[in-house]
């Protein structure tokens, strides 16, 4: 539970010896007066989650879009009585290349068009591995910003449009390096997009409605993934550029919405010291009932919310000063790495199966609904820890299982796939919701980017594992390489405190106290 302990102004903080401890109460939290005006979940709250929340769409489109631009097209002898041909799986065997032909235009994907079926495994997996590493580049970078200068909205902002007009933009790419360095630039600006979109949306409710409002991120992260196979399907033997065109242009028109329609967090504002303009977020937000609270706020402190004097390292450096701060920071994104080896590498890898593409993809793209809504029904009654080294050491166990040999064990490799992703995406749901409510406000942002990142790099090896197992005629090894790492990975999580059910904490100061009464309590 958050510190009681009013917050107190300077001033009344000097002259405490000479006050009555009774008027020290007439000092509210910053806490609990956001709480008594969001506490109820009123239809500005569901419309301002629901339009923040619709980022995550395009950020799975542009997540997952490489399983189908850089894809290796289907393939066919021209004569059918070579037999030699007829035999040959991977096309680099034959020397005659008249004795084969693309079953699509050549323009149906960067493979096809600029010849990459035969280059070496760090050039086929270039691009997708350069969207990663924009990822990991932008999350480190930009992580701050949110938290310091920018805010929630403005980041949210800046990093749609980034991301949609880099993507558009590679619709010009003459060859394989221009366009991954493009998607190095769409991965850098989207680096940021789910953590501001998760943190924004959850400080705009109150903490009875914060794990459900998160998981309609999800759940709209869901929906964008399965909208890849059907616009590629429709699009099947068009050219790339144009899957890129229509996963680009809606999210420009979307960073329009965001920038008129969207709120900011009254949290932050109050932390820059912008109380006008928090009070006038919260007006906008709380239900009507709840606006006369808002006259309330002229009487909290803000001099222990000192986020206007943050700089864009100060956050990085409060996270690794204190003890407790980089020892969970640690644990979160060393599950993390673990998770997104798993979550990014699995739709990668099915691509090796002997599976229909657009069929294995739609599937992995449904196994995130269940997963979703497990995560939403549950949510308020799991506990965080024990619940995410479950599904941490399930999806270690289904991953590994993929690769036993043998015709039945091939034959249920999808099913097992399916369960290993599932319990991936889940974990990483949990993932999300627990770094969240691990740290206070004013570096939540910035630790829920560096766990993203965390996943992200996970993500940034596996393109080049599939594409290693891929060319070395061994397709499955890599689902036993991502299933070690997970189950491994996932057990940091026992050095990590539970926190269902708690408050959020908006200073380090008030987590660090809650931290030491809680070590005090498991002395005692």
């Amino acid at each position: 539970m958050a510190d009681p302990t009013p917050l107190l102004s300077q001033s009344a903080t000097a002259s405490s010896d000479q006050e009555p401890l009774k008027l020290k109460k007439h000092y509210p939290s910053l806490d609990s007066m956001i709480e008594q005006s969001m506490k109820d979940f009123g239809w500005a709250q569901l419309m301002q989650a629901l339009l923040v929340s619709l980022a995550w769409f395009f950020d799975a489109q542009q997540t997952f879009i490489s399983i189908f631009t850089d894809a290796l097209p289907p393939w066919h002898c021209v004569n059918l009585d070579d037999q030699y041909c007829n035999s040959i799986s991977d096309v680099c065997l034959l020397a005659n290349s008249s004795s084969w032909q693309w079953e699509y235009p050549k323009h149906a994907s960067i493979v096809s068009e600029w010849g990459l079926q035969c280059a070496n495994s760090a050039i086929k997996g270039l691009p997708a591995s350069s969207f990663f590493m924009g990822c990991f580049i932008g999350g480190l970078l930009l992580a701050t910003l949110a938290d310091s200068s920018l805010g929630r909205k403005n980041m949210l902002f800046l990093s749609c449009l980034v991301m949609s007009c880099s993507s558009l933009l590679t619709v010009f790419s003459t060859n394989v390096w221009i366009y991954s360095c493009l998607r190095f630039i769409t991965g850098f600006g989207r680096a940021t997009i789910g953590t501001c979109a998760l943190v924004l949306s959850s400080e705009l409710v109150g903490k009875k409605w914060r794990g459900s409002v998160g998981i309609i991120g999800f759940f709209i992260f869901t929906l964008g993934f399965l909208s890849l196979p059907a616009i590629a399907y429709l699009n099947q033997g068009s050219s790339w550029r144009i899957l890129c065109i229509w996963t680009a242009a809606p999210a420009i028109g979307y960073c329009v919405l965001v920038h008129f329609l969207v709120c900011e967090s009254p949290r932050w504002l109050f932390g820059m010291g912008r109380r006008e303009e928090a009070m006038e977020s919260l007006k906008r937000i709380a239900p009507p009932g709840a606006s006369a609270l808002t006259n309330g706020f002229s009487s909290v402190s803000l001099n222990e919310y000192p986020f206007n004097n943050m700089d864009i390292f100060s956050a990085i450096k409060a996270l690794l000063e204190k003890r407790w701060a980089f020892r969970r920071l640690c644990a979160v994104m060393l599950i993390g790495f673990g998770v997104g080896m798993v979550y990014y590498g699995m739709p990668l890898g099915v691509g090796n199966l002997d599976f229909n593409l657009y069929s294995i993809i739609t599937l992995n793209a449904l196994a995130e609904l269940p997963s979703t809504l497990v995560t939403f029904l549950l949510i308020g009654k799991l506990n965080r820890r024990s619940s995410l080294l479950f599904f941490t050491t399930l999806s270690g166990v289904f991953s590994v299982m993929c690769i036993l040999e043998g015709q039945v064990w091939q034959k249920l490799q999808i099913a097992l796939e399916l369960v290993s992703f599932f319990s991936g995406c889940t974990a990483l749901d949990v993932l999300l919701i627990f770094t969240l409510e691990l740290f206070p406000t004013s570096v939540r942002n910035t630790a829920m980017s560096m766990v993203r990142q965390a996943v992200v790099f996970g993500g940034v090896f596996s393109p080049l594992l599939v594409a290693v197992a891929g060319r070395t005629g061994d397709s499955v090894v890599s689902f036993g390489v991502f299933g070690l790492v997970i189950g491994c990975c996932g057990l940091f999580v026992m050095c990590l405190p539970e926190t269902r059910g708690g408050n959020l904490c908006d200073t380090m100061d008030e987590e660090e106290r809650k931290e030491d009464k809680r070590d005090h309590r498991v002395l005692c």
